[in-house]
């Protein structure tokens, strides 16, 4: 099993980067340091941990305006694909959102991850970039009450 909170100490923010990296910058030769931008330190950071306190997943939401927000930076470990990780940290970032007064959230999802948001109640707003010339992205939002 796991649990999703937010990170509470510097080296678990350290280690939550390191994820972020491993996963979706290191396989495209991306430097350490490219994971970040500018919005993280006023951004909604979610982590999920195992049984062992290991970090397996990562995503962050930022508010854009008053009553839209976006996650980015979704990353679940390669051992712990497809098994409820990357759901648990779209709830949890949601229900953030929520508490925040936000009512769309958007996001660019990968191509061969369009279903995954699909299934949890995200829409295609449009075509998305290309992230290092192969990267395809679909632009997604969601819309509450």
């Amino acid at each position: 099993m796991f649990q999703v909170r937010a990170p509470q100490t510097q080296s678990e923010l350290n280690d939550y980067y390191e994820l972020r990296w491993r996963i979706l910058r290191a396989p495209w030769q991306q430097p350490p340091g490219s994971e970040r931008d500018q919005q993280d330190d006023d951004a909604v950071h979610a982590m999920a941990l195992n049984d062992n306190e290991d970090i397996v997943g990562v995503a962050r939401l930022h508010q854009i305006d008053k009553t839209t927000a976006q996650i980015r930076y979704m990353a679940v470990a390669e051992h712990c694909q497809h098994k409820g990780v990357g759901e648990a940290l779209l709830r949890y970032l949601e229900e953030k959102a929520k508490a925040l007064g936000v009512r769309i959230i958007k996001l660019n999802a990968r191509e061969e991850s369009v279903g995954f948001y699909t299934k949890l109640g995200y829409q295609i707003t449009g075509p998305g970039h290309v992230l290092y010339g192969e990267i395809k992205h679909h632009k997604m939002e969601k819309r509450f009450a």
